[in-house]
């Protein structure tokens, strides 16, 4: 036997409260012999052992009424057979419901998502434990617990509803535990209805280890049973997505460069309509696409240099409407800073050009810095540090380690003497033989800083070389590398940003890289890459907007739409904002439902499909059971203390001789 409130149990010693009053009492009287009084006690000797039979079977039942008043306040489980005889249902009823945009799926042969049907099945067995359970329901749009009166209702209520959420399934369970550990319900079940995509169920994170050991050491006993609508569509399916709003600010008319990601199920070669809708104005284009995944760069005219709106991408509707669709907005240009340091005046020259290489142009700044001022600079406003000097320690390691967590970006080249920064480190400067130098012998082009320009031309990285340079060494991203394979250009993710570390110099002692071919189209992503913070703050995934929105009133201008819940976008005084589903709800790869199982360790998991088994294992309050024995010993007691009833008077003889 368990209990759920065990700290209670230290008030047993108060079951003998009885007894005490009872010694105290006996104290207060003082016996005194009385001759006479000896015929009377040998007369009813008898009747007095009945009397202290009575008052010790008084004082028992008084201590017993304490005892089970003291046990059943403090909750107790029974396991075995005593619990599965008193356990015709469990107390709470906890329903998680995966409401993320992967779940608006239609089921193969209906009308109905996967969302809709996992409401009305869990609404349907729910039914059946109406008179005897509560229902809580937690969906992971909000995790908020919501106690539900009639299971039926379900399916209508607001929380139940579609939205272009993602599920954090650990954050939920979570909430779950707090809320659990916080009210303390008897004997427990978790319905838990998801489509088991994985990014929602992150098997991988830390946090499961947690969740299952605080749900394995849970007094009370923990059931979950798993409603896996794990079903696949049945037919094609697509979803659209906005990665990137850039403004081509200098082009002649002012345009809007849309860069647009779209997802299939069927890798087979189609033809996709795209309709791009702004400003009242709505155009269509037929897409060839092929393979599961396709990008495509869409230019818009807009209506000047400085103009700001909002317009939507559409497809047409498949399997699964929330993304059919995207949301994007823009305003005027973004000044875009770079902050250069180095001790080699004619390199910091050139890495100031490469950042700002249009005189005039107020949307690209370069500052120069030292390494003293850099020390004190707010980076915060800047989007890109290139670092041409001695690595930084200290206080200034912590400051460009903290901007590049904080999505910036930073460029560094060789300093010339060995130092280590973020895992990666310099070794000793290498000097080229007379009349000798290294080429780049192989780079990434597909993707990203060295990726061909839009118009499918490759950067000149075959004609760089190099007299000078010093060796990377450490875990590390390779980009491009050296004939001999010495890494040239290492990339590191830290936080939100990006560190790249280069094993030369634009120096022209170290190599050629001053005539900007490569350079400059180099420095100018990593502007780009750190200036989205800036640049793509009005482009959010939902959600977000609810945790960043510190009170501001969001106004939707597409609709009446919850602005943490729902696609679209949002206006709040002069800011315009677009959200959009997280692009995670568009990866197709499913969690088999066994390794959901295992993800819960020792706590029993049990698919809907499946018959109940272990019932012989649940356990059961009793606290019932210890209160209607209370008041048994309480009954009894009273019965004892009543006074017996008098004897009937004799009747008096008549006198001698008269009538009687």
């Amino acid at each position: 036997m368990t209990f759920l409130e065990p700290l209670l149990l230290w008030g047993l010693p108060l079951a003998l409260l009885p007894v005490i009053i009872h010694l105290f009492n006996r104290l207060r009287h003082r016996s005194i012999n009385w001759a006479a009084m000896m015929f009377l006690l040998s007369a009813t000797r008898k009747s007095t052992r009945y009397a202290k039979l009575r008052q010790w079977l008084i004082l028992l039942f008084r201590v017993l009424a304490l005892l089970v008043l003291i046990v059943a306040i403090s909750r107790p489980l029974a396991g075995g057979w005593i619990g599965w005889m008193l356990h015709p249902a469990p107390d709470a009823i906890i329903m998680v419901l995966d409401r993320s945009a992967s779940m608006e799926a239609r089921l193969p042969g209906g009308s109905a998502s996967k969302r809709a049907e996992a409401a009305r099945l869990l609404a349907q067995t729910a039914k059946g434990y109406e008179e005897t359970s509560r229902f809580i329901l937690f969906d992971t749009a909000l995790r908020t617990p919501q106690e539900i009166g009639d299971p039926l209702s379900l399916p209508q209520l607001s929380v139940a509803a579609a939205t272009d959420t993602a599920a954090d399934l650990p954050a939920t369970l979570q909430a779950v535990l707090d809320w659990v550990t916080r009210t303390r319900p008897g004997n427990l079940e978790i319905w838990l209805a998801s489509d088991l995509q994985r990014s929602n169920w992150q098997p991988d994170s830390d946090r499961w280890l947690a969740i299952t050991t605080q749900l394995a050491g849970l007094p009370q006993n923990v059931r979950v049973r798993l409603l896996a609508m794990d079903q696949p569509p049945a037919g094609e399916s697509s979803s659209i997505a906005i990665t990137e709003v850039h403004r081509r600010y200098r082009s002649e008319p002012p345009e809007l460069d849309l860069v647009i990601n779209i997802e299939r199920n069927n890798p087979a070669q189609a033809v996709l309509p795209l309709t791009v809708a702004n400003d009242g104005n709505r155009a269509q284009v037929d897409l060839q696409v092929q393979g599961q995944s396709f990008r495509y760069r869409h230019k818009m005219v807009i209506e000047s240099a400085t103009a700001a709106g909002w317009g939507r991408v559409e497809i047409p509707s498949d399997d699964n409407p929330r993304d059919n669709s995207a949301y994007f907005v823009f305003g005027p240009p973004v000044v875009l800073k770079t902050a250069v340091i180095s001790t080699d005046p004619a390199a910091g020259r050139v890495l100031q050009l490469s950042a700002a290489p249009i005189p005039g142009d107020t949307n690209r700044v370069a500052d120069l810095l030292s390494v003293e001022q850099a020390e004190s600079a707010p980076l915060a406003d800047y989007s890109l540090v290139l670092w041409n000097a001695p690595l930084p320690k200290g206080e200034a390691a912590k400051k460009l380690r903290q901007f590049a967590e904080g999505g910036g970006s930073v460029g560094i080249f060789a300093p010339g003497d060995p130092g280590q920064f973020e895992g990666l480190a310099y070794g000793e400067t290498q000097t080229a033989e007379t009349d000798k130098s290294w080429a780049l012998s192989r780079w990434e082009e597909k993707e990203g800083l060295l990726a061909k320009t839009d118009e499918g031309l490759s950067l000149p990285l075959n004609e760089l070389f190099f007299t000078r340079r010093q060796p990377l060494s450490g875990e590390k991203n390779v980009l491009a590398a050296f004939e001999d394979g010495g890494p040239f250009l290492v990339r590191r993710v830290t936080g939100r940003g990006e560190i790249v570390f280069c094993a030369s110099s634009p120096s022209p002692e170290w190599s050629n890289l001053r005539e900007g071919l490569v350079l400059v189209p180099l420095v100018q992503r990593l502007l780009e890459n750190g200036g989205r913070r800036f640049t793509q703050a009005g482009q959010m995934v939902c959600g977000q907007l609810g945790e960043a929105a510190s009170g501001e009133t969001w106004i939707s201008v597409d609709g009446y739409k919850d602005p943490r819940t729902q696609a679209g976008v949002y206006r709040s005084g002069n800011r315009l904002v677009a959200v959009n589903r997280p692009a995670a709800e568009d990866e197709p790869e499913i969690l088999d439902s066994g390794k959901a199982r295992s993800l819960f360790g020792r706590v029993r998991v049990q698919l809907f499909a499946e018959p109940k088994q272990g019932e012989s294992k649940l356990q059961s309050e009793l606290w019932r059971a210890f209160l209607f024995a209370m008041l048994l010993f309480l009954l009894a007691e009273a019965i004892l203390a009543l006074p017996p009833k008098p004897e009937p008077a004799a009747p008096r003889l008549a006198r001698e001789g008269g009538p009687a």
